[in-house]
């Protein structure tokens, strides 16, 4: 369980990275571009523990799909990225390939 939970970590630090990526403007804002370095140290180091207990190949699918799919979502809601039927669809797609390889593994 504590490995899911790093994982998971791992996860919301990589989408708060990307999300300070946004916000730092190009490396113009200070604290957006501190903050973004910072979530990016944090994930990786989350994931390394996470890489204890999980196959390299579903840890990383799951760390970069979930995240694909959680950053399209902070786009939309936050920076008011359109929204269409293939988005939605792709994302699923993600989530769906996630579950598969999580099921298929042999964490």
């Amino acid at each position: 369980m504590q490995y899911y939970l790093y994982l998971f970590a791992a996860i919301l630090l990589e989408v708060a990275g990307t999300t300070s990526m946004k916000l730092s403007d190009g490396f113009t804002r200070l604290w957006p571009s501190v903050a973004m370095m910072v979530f990016y140290l944090l994930s990786l180091g989350a994931l390394t523990l996470a890489l204890k207990r999980f196959d390299m190949s579903m840890a990383y699918a799951i760390w970069s799909g979930l995240g694909t799919a959680l950053i399209t979502i902070v786009g939309i809601y936050l920076f008011k990225e359109p929204v269409s039927l293939a988005r939605i669809g792709s994302i699923a797609l993600i989530i769906i390939g996630v579950v598969g390889l999580h099921l298929t593994s042999q964490a």
